[in-house]
């Protein structure tokens, strides 16, 4: 199996689940404290943000493989400015795992939801570094970070025919 093919199908997962996870999370909540869902429902945030977590260090890695591939081609600042802001996302959606956990074992309703409302904004800062890594992501696959000089794009003459 070609290990370098699997960076760009992998993290979508991870960057995609950052942008749910506020909205899941904000809904369980709001469920939760309308009493509509038990407070055993937050086991769904957990769930799936150990599934970010794990999908993370699965996209690190590949881009780890990735890297050995596209040096040359891209400037090696902007493979850093990726690299770095990759792993500074996946400590934060671990920090976010770990900021998820009290609701589950609170037992005051009142204590419960004030730590899942903490835990939904820690999903809101994960989206903010999910955005940070797929725009530096971004400006690799689409050339704003070759190392070669930027070339003048212009748009293709279009023949103007007079016959009506």
């Amino acid at each position: 199996m070609d290990l370098t093919l699997l960076h760009p199908k992998i993290v979508h997962l991870p960057i995609a689940l950052a942008v749910l996870m506020p909205v899941l999370t904000t809904a369980i909540l709001f469920a939760w404290w309308r009493d509509w869902l038990p407070n055993r429902t937050w086991i769904l945030a957990l769930l799936f943000q150990a599934i970010l977590v794990v999908s993370s260090i699965a996209a690190l890695q590949t881009g780890e493989i990735d890297e050995e591939r596209i040096e040359g081609t891209v400037a090696e600042a902007a493979i850093e400015a990726h690299e770095e802001a990759a792993e500074q996302f996946l400590w934060v959606t671990v920090v976010a795992l770990f900021l998820l956990m009290p609701p589950v074992v609170l037992k005051r309703k009142g204590a419960a939801l004030t730590a899942a409302s903490i835990g939904v904004l820690s999903t809101l800062v994960v989206f903010g570094f999910g955005y940070r890594v797929g725009e530096a992501g971004g400006a690799l696959v689409y050339g704003n970070a070759n190392t070669s000089a930027p070339t003048q794009v212009t748009a293709p003459k279009l023949e103007h025919d007079d016959d009506d």
